[in-house]
Parts: structure tokens; sequence; C-alpha cells
């Protein structure tokens, strides 16, 4: 596929867009990430040189009217590439809503920009505990795997709580065209299936990494451009189908020191992550919401980064009414990043943990990053990265950026005995 025209991505939040760009690279792929569109040259520069480029986004978090500001030039971008595949990189437990991160409007968006065909779904992705059986998806949470209007952070997400398992169903709800699904029994001729089907959109199933490599090779065999929304399970699944030439990924970077963590994810996960980095010794505390307390919080945190403590922030510990009115979200992530800016200025710590998809998209951003490199995968899908930035003090962060629901309880604590260990 790579041989046919460029591959390219948009992730619906920036943690998602690095398990696509993790998953590219474990396969052998060059990629690069950028942070927001780059201007013509840069982004046809970079699809030259590397086999996958992506530009994280944060439609997840958007409206329908504000997802077609924040789509519509990225992808006739992308289409000016004349692309093999357009990946729109979906989360895994397919977070979307009528009203919020409609992947229905995203299957009308793309239809728009690339071709009136059906568009391919692949939301399962097994090394996450994510699978898909005869349309219905599954994702495990604690090492129990629950239907996913059952999984209890998913059945309960303060702004897309899952009511449907059938995927079909979930995002028929989010447009008016129609959705379907082809299940593992139809795999026989899927290509021609996917090409013959008379549905807008066609959810797929899977169950192992061998069923992604399947559908990978089934999408490099339909005409280009392809259209397909998915998980990094897709990206899995189309990278493995051709495997590139890449060199291992290194398990360690250079980066020394404390690690800050900033939390703007209320998921229980990060809770029991937060409460095992407070067991080993860390200070853990709120993030500081109201202007009055930002200057003494930040006081603390940095005597503590200098003294070799490691941070964590969160935003469940947060006074939420100290926001003033302003929107949640926004808030948090304000907070975060200064506070990160702060550190970094300081030279206090350049070992960054950003907790919540939709607050790692917008600090990230604030930070002034402009591309993201992985610099290392140190076990399963954690990945660190590395900033670029025009701006010296944050140029080379290292940065993990994580989804509310990912990672052990000791995710915090392991991360930071990496530099302990070196």
């Amino acid at each position: 596929m790579r041989s046919e025209g460029a591959v390219v991505f948009y992730g619906d939040d920036f943690t998602g867009s690095v398990d696509a760009l993790l998953q590219f690279a474990r396969r052998g792929w060059s990629g690069r990430l950028f942070t927001r569109l780059p201007d013509a040259a840069g982004l046809a520069r970079a699809a030259a040189e590397v086999d996958v480029v992506g530009v994280a986004g944060i439609s997840r978090s958007l409206a329908p009217d504000d997802m077609d500001a924040e789509l519509r030039p990225v992808f006739a971008a992308f289409a000016a590439l004349d692309p093999a595949l357009v990946q729109y990189k979906a989360c895994s437990t397919a977070d979307s809503a009528p009203h919020v991160g409609s992947l229905g409007r995203v299957v009308e968006l793309g239809r728009e920009a690339f071709g009136e065909r059906p568009v391919p779904m692949l939301f399962a992705q097994p090394d996450f505990g994510r699978y898909t059986v005869l349309g219905q998806h599954f994702a495990a949470e604690q090492g129990v795997v629950y239907r996913l209007d059952r999984q209890p952070t998913m059945s309960r997400h303060p702004s897309t709580p899952m009511t449907e398992a059938q995927l079909a169903v979930h995002i028929g709800r989010q447009t008016a065209l129609p959705v379907g699904s082809l299940s593992l029994l139809s795999y026989d001729g899927l290509a021609e299936r996917l090409r013959a089907s008379a549905d807008a959109a066609v959810v797929l199933d899977a169950l192992t990494d061998e069923h992604l490599v399947e559908v990978g090779t089934a999408l490099g065999a339909l005409p280009a451009p392809v259209f397909a929304i998915g998980s990094g399970g897709l990206s899995h699944g189309v990278a493995a189908a051709s495997p590139g030439e890449g060199t291992a990924i290194p398990a360690t970077s250079s980066a020394t020191g404390p690690v800050l963590v900033v939390s703007g994810s209320r998921s229980a996960q990060t809770r029991r992550q937060a409460d095992a980095a407070a067991a080993a010794g860390w200070l853990v505390g709120a993030l500081p919401l109201e202007a009055g307390s930002f200057a003494s919080t930040t006081s603390e945190v940095l005597a503590a980064l200098r003294a070799g403590r490691s941070v964590a922030l969160t935003s469940d510990d947060a006074d939420v009414d100290a926001a003033g009115g302003r929107p949640l979200l926004p808030a948090i992530a304000e907070a975060a990043a200064s506070l990160v800016s702060a550190a970094a200025r300081e030279g206090a710590s350049r070992r960054i943990i950003v907790c919540g998809g939709d607050t790692s998209s917008r600090v990230t951003r604030l930070l002034g990053v402009d591309a993201l490199s992985i610099a290392a995968n140190p076990w399963g899908n954690v990945v660190l990265l590395r900033a670029h930035s025009d701006d010296a003090a944050i140029d080379g962060l290292e940065l993990l950026l994580k989804g509310g629901q990912v990672g052990a309880d000791a995710l915090f604590t392991d991360v930071d005995a990496i530099s302990a260990a070196r």
C-alpha cells in the first residue's frame, strides 16, 4: 500500500494519534505526527520523506458543526496528496455521540472528501483488550472483558456514555446514512464484499491480530483513495499487511529526573495510578483551577521537583467550582499546561505525563509543540515521545500522553523508575 501513494491519518485526540503512530512504527513504518495541520508544502514534504503522516486533532470533544470546521481543511489537504489510505483514528471504545465526537458525521465528511464508497470501520484492538464479534463490541477493564454497554468506565462515561454495544446501531444513531456490519463469518473475499456493500459504512469484526491483518490486506486491495475509520488495531492491520524496514523502537530514552503528571482524566484507572504514586512517596494533589491558588501550588510543585520528588496533580482532586464559570476542560488544560511550562522553564522536570485524551490534545497545543516523534516504547503500548518546538524550553521534552483507562496501576511509578534504573 505504501508504494501506491501516501498513507495519512487524523487522530480524534492526541493519545489516539500517538497510538496509531506506534502501531505503524512497530511494523517498520517511518512516521511523523504533527500537532496541527501544516501548510501544503510541509505536509507534502513529510509525505515524501516517511511512510505515514499523522495530524493529531481534537474532534472527539467537538460538536458536529465544530467537527466540520476542524476536519474539512484536514481532509482537503489529505486529498491533495492523492493518498492510498486515509485513516480517521478513533478510540478503540468508539467514544462518540450525536452531539459530540460524532462518528456518523465523520462518515459523512469522509465520503464527501474521498468519494461516496463504503467506509470500513474497525474498532477492535486485541492488544488493548478491545474485540468486535458479530458486530458487538467488547472492552476489558481490570482483566475482565465486558460488553461495551456494561463496561464499568464506558457505560458511565461523562460525555459519551455507551448504551449500545452493537456498533452499527450506535454509529447509525449519529447519521442518516445506512450503517451495516460484516462479521468474521463473511471474511472470504472481504475486499469485494466491502466494495459491493450497499451501506455507507461497514463495521468489521476482529478477535485476533490475524483478523486485523486480514482487514489490512483487504483495504490494500480496494481502489484508492480508501477512507477508513478505526482504532490502532486498524493501523496495525494496514502496516502488518505490508511491513516496512524501519529500525526497532528503543526501550528507553535519554531523559532523566523527576516526573511531573498533570491529569484531566477522571477515570477510575487514572485515580488508581495517582493513589499508587502517593503510596510510593510522590507529591499528589489537585490541579489549581482558581487563579489565586496557582502561584502557591506552582511553588510547591517546583520545590518538590527540584528536590528530586515526582509530582502528580489531578482534576478529580480539584475544586471544579473554582473554574469560575469557565468551561471545565479548557480550564483544566490551561492550568496543566501552565504548570508544565513553569517546570520546563525552571529546569525542574523534562519528563511529563499528561492524562486524558482531550486534556493531552489541548495541553500539547498550548505548550507550542509543533510535532512529536517516538523516543521510546518501554513496554506494551506505553510510548515516550519527544516534543519538537521552536520554543527552546519545550523542545526535547519527554511526553507520555495517556488515555484515561490506559496503563497498569503502577504506571506512573514504573515510568519514574526507568530513569532511576539507568
